[in-house]
């Protein structure tokens, strides 16, 4: 028997439905609905995200981050300042992000402008880390070349002994604050008859909620 190509992967999503009824008026109560049965149902890191955005030079690009907390300001990440998301942030401030909980067959997006979370939350959060992190967080120059993983051991090693028990927060290290204006909402269905529905801000500050086509 020959293996399988990628053309022969198939798969039909029969896992439930959305329509306009089950969604809730504000997008944010409906995606943390979601995110709460993802979680309940114990999906495998359902607080992971993919973030895109886009350099100086027009090119996109995406990593996975983790969501740290949400409330109607936006969704909080945190990162390296310096690092290429940083520097892609501070030269364009839009971003997008994407949720995947495969087994529960739903995709949640994320459109909306990107700003520097709060200090003192950012202190808060830094502090709950372990040990471990926190002295990551001073020994690694995210994206930066590395020329071999004993250069990084060797590093954490400094920072440790530097910092002690209880490291300050890196100046360059903090949160990101997505403040959304569009979600968009992907249940699959059969046939690739997906539901989709999407909600947009608009100026009054209001949010009209649509669905589009699969």
């Amino acid at each position: 028997m020959s293996d399988p190509t990628l053309s022969d992967l198939r798969k039909d999503y029969d896992r439930g439905e959305f329509d306009e009824t089950m969604a809730a008026e504000v997008p944010l109560d409906q995606f943390r609905q979601w995110l709460n049965e993802a979680m309940a149902a114990k999906v495998p890191e359902p607080n992971a995200m993919t973030l895109a955005t886009v350099g100086a030079d027009g090119r996109p690009s995406t990593r996975v981050v983790l969501i740290k907390g949400f409330d109607s300001r936006g969704l909080v990440w945190y990162t390296n300042y310096q690092s290429r998301k940083g520097r892609q942030l501070a030269g364009n401030p839009h971003a997008a992000l994407q949720f995947h909980w495969v087994e529960m067959e739903r995709v949640v997006r994320i459109e909306g402008r990107v700003e520097f979370g709060d200090a003192v939350e950012a202190d808060a959060y830094y502090a709950s880390r372990p040990l471990a992190s926190r002295i990551g967080a001073w020994a690694s120059d995210q994206s930066e070349v590395l020329v071999s993983r004993t250069d990084l051991v060797k590093r954490t090693a400094e920072m440790g002994l530097r910092h002690g028990l209880n490291p300050p927060r890196p100046p360059h290290w903090g949160g990101y604050r997505l403040v959304p204006d569009y979600f968009e909402f992907w249940q699959g269905r059969r046939s690739r008859l997906h539901d989709r529905i999407c909600y947009r801000l608009q100026p009054d500050g209001r949010w009209t909620r649509q669905r589009l086509s699969p």
